[in-house]
């Protein structure tokens, strides 16, 4: 059973996640001398982002990553990385090291070897994996019925109703972390956590895989 914690609005929720965050850096990087933080895209994080990026923290030793990208060149609307860098990497944490998953190539099928080799240099286990989850249960871009789970470093994805490809990590790669956390509001998607801690398929909620696996511990943070 994950630790459920409830936040009273928006921002109470982005400044917990923030200084649960931020005090796992800090833990890393005083057993390690490096962390590597791995960052939802869409939205929905970007109070988070904020509020992150004004803690006070050895974040030249910070390596920051996403859980998935919408193959889109940085710049457009829609890009997660054009995201990161505006609304973490900025203030303190304007030092952290950006490790994107965009590369230019033309599907994220073609960039999957060069993504994986990147991901792979990056130091494990991850000391924060935070994540965000649709009202369909899905995380990163691992959606309900995707065929590519078991992918082993990460996977191209595309979501029959989104409007762009994406590339996101894996099952696996998201696990490989010291402490998970999952970020949600509103009570549809507290409708969706309550659905996936009860017996069913990860096939269908995805989600379920992040909450049942006992390699990391997990903190679900919910506001309304």
């Amino acid at each position: 059973m994950p630790d459920l914690r409830e936040c009273s609005d928006g921002a109470a929720l982005a400044g917990a996640v923030a200084q649960h965050v931020a005090r796992r850096l800090k833990e890393e990087l005083a057993r390690t001398g490096r962390a590597v933080l791995v960052v939802p895209g869409g939205r929905s994080p970007v109070p988070l982002l904020q509020a992150l990026s004004t803690e006070v923290l050895a974040w030249e030793r910070v390596a920051v990553t996403l859980t998935d990208e919408r193959w889109v060149a940085p710049g457009h609307p829609d890009s997660n990385e054009s995201m990161v860098r505006r609304h973490l990497l900025q203030g303190p944490a304007a030092a952290a090291r950006l490790v994107p998953l965009w590369t230019g190539d033309a599907t994220p099928e073609a960039a999957l070897p060069s993504v994986c080799k990147t991901l792979e240099a990056l130091p494990r286990p991850f000391a924060q994996v935070v994540l965000g989850m649709g009202e369909d249960g899905h995380v990163a871009s691992l959606f309900p019925g995707s065929p590519e789970r078991s992918a082993e470093v990460a996977l191209a994805a595309r979501p029959p109703r989104a409007a762009q490809a994406r590339l996101s990590l894996s099952l696996r790669t998201l696990l490989e972390a010291r402490d998970l956390v999952l970020m949600i509001s509103g009570p549809g998607k507290r409708r969706t956590l309550e659905r996936a801690l009860e017996e069913g398929s990860a096939e269908d909620l995805p989600v379920r895989a992040i909450l049942r696996q006992t390699a990391a511990p997990v903190s679900v943070f919910w506001a309304p």
